[in-house]
């Protein structure tokens, strides 16, 4: 199924009839799939909704370059047009961004939150990183010096050495959009969620370092954090079994009055 708000479209699945719903946000990328053990543990009892954004997956590449605060606006206009009251919402990385606006800006009722392996948490650049930039920078400049046709090779050229590879697998319509949303620190956003919130992360997780979850415990009040040893970025697919349970459990548990 297809909604479209402010000439964004995104497609998007739900699943399930029960009286409880779930939202889930994605990491950056076609990553709904990654989600299906997660939605068939729960679909019995809820219903359940996930996204592609746009760009990936089946929604369209938007005409537009977009902020963190688009995605975040389309999602609320999506849950009050449905009328979705008091939605359960489990977040991976990118989705961190989404849900922390969705609580702390646009006021979403929440019953419960899970966040898995959230981005969101800008930290400042190490010694390395600044002259790293500052060198690609350099060397940008340099190729206006070659003849038109070698400069844009050469400009590939440094891309694919100096940029992430979320960066270089995008659309060139894309990128900007992928700028605007990792130049946003959302911790003062994280320090307004009341909600109840199970924070899952992977030990080894390296695009989202174990710090990052340690921080949110901290700030986030009415947090507990659990930490999967070894486990990666997708801490959920490393150990499935035991964050289904885990969920499960949580789901579970009173909210406290």
């Amino acid at each position: 199924m297809y909604y479209k708000k402010k000439d964004v479209t995104f497609y998007y699945e739900q699943t399930g009839t029960g009286n409880d719903s779930i939202i889930i946000l994605p990491g950056w990328g076609n990553t709904r799939p990654t989600f299906q053990r997660i939605i068939h543990q729960f679909q019995n009892n809820h219903t359940i909704y996930i996204f592609d954004y746009p760009g990936f997956g089946k929604s369209p590449i938007p005409n537009k370059i977009l902020t963190i605060y688009d995605y975040a606006e389309i999602i609320s206009s999506f849950i009050q047009e449905k009328q979705i009251n008091n939605p359960i919402i489990i977040a991976h990385s990118f989705g961190g961004r989404i849900v922390s606006l969705l609580s702390a800006k646009y006021q979403v009722p929440i019953k419960k939150l899970i966040l898995i392996d959230i981005a969101g948490i800008k930290r400042r650049k190490t010694i390395k990183q600044f002259f790293k930039e500052k060198l690609y920078k350099f060397l940008k400049t340099l190729t206006n010096l070659f003849p038109k046709k070698k400069r844009k090779q050469l400009k590939q050229l440094l891309l694919n050495k100096f940029s992430s590879p979320d960066y270089q697998s995008l659309p060139p319509a894309m990128r900007k959009t992928f700028q605007n949303i990792i130049s946003e620190d959302h911790t003062h956003y994280f320090k307004k969620i009341q909600t109840n919130t199970l924070i899952i992360w992977g030990e080894k997780d390296q695009d989202t370092p174990i710090k990052d979850g340690i921080l949110l415990e901290k700030i986030i009040p009415n947090s507990a954090l659990i930490v999967y040893r070894n486990a990666s970025h997708y801490s959920y697919l490393d150990y499935p079994y035991e964050t289904s349970l885990i969920i499960e459990s949580f789901l579970q548990e009173k909210k406290e009055s």
